[in-house]
């Protein structure tokens, strides 16, 4: 594994290494000593609910990468968005052979404070989005749908 998760991923990639511990249930460790180990499972009846399954840890990796994105945005223009907040659904769907696969992922993405309060917001929810890896990664395979609202409830991006 890679000492310098940093320069890995600079580099152009990194590693990640998953033992079996029990049936479907496996324990991940990354490539920085500082990021403890995760363990996922898949739900019953084929694992034993010990962690969040694949699917869910693909939809945790959307989410925050859209999350980090947007604060990133939102501080390089010196805002302050407040204790932000995120909600991601995954719709399951069938592909023609008849497979379980990720058919869309929905995320809202809440501000914990008001839009009249952060400058260039026009700017910055015009393409934060570009900059999420990860989104962009999986959006050749399903749609990544984002939506952005202040505190107020306000919706300020998406449809």
């Amino acid at each position: 594994m890679s000492q310098n998760p940093a320069s890995a991923a600079a580099e152009g990639g990194f590693e990640i290494a998953l033992t079996q511990q029990d049936g479907y249930r496996y324990e991940v460790r990354f490539d920085s000593p500082a990021v403890p180990p995760l363990v996922v499972d898949e739900h019953p009846p084929l694992g034993g609910d010990a962690g969040p399954s694949p699917v869910r840890v693909l939809v945790v990796a959307v989410a925050h990468c859209l999350s980090a994105s947007l604060l990133f945005a939102l501080r390089k223009f010196r805002n302050d968005p407040g204790t932000m907040r995120t909600v991601a659904r995954a719709r399951m769907a069938r592909n023609e052979a008849k497979r379980l696969r990720v058919g869309r992922v929905e995320v809202d993405l809440h501000l914990g404070k008001p839009a009249a309060e952060l400058q260039m917001l026009d700017r910055i929810l015009a393409q934060f989005e570009d900059f999420c890896t990860v989104t962009q990664s999986v959006r050749g395979a399903f749609p990544v749908d984002v939506r952005v609202f202040d505190s107020t409830g306000a919706q300020l991006h998406g449809t």
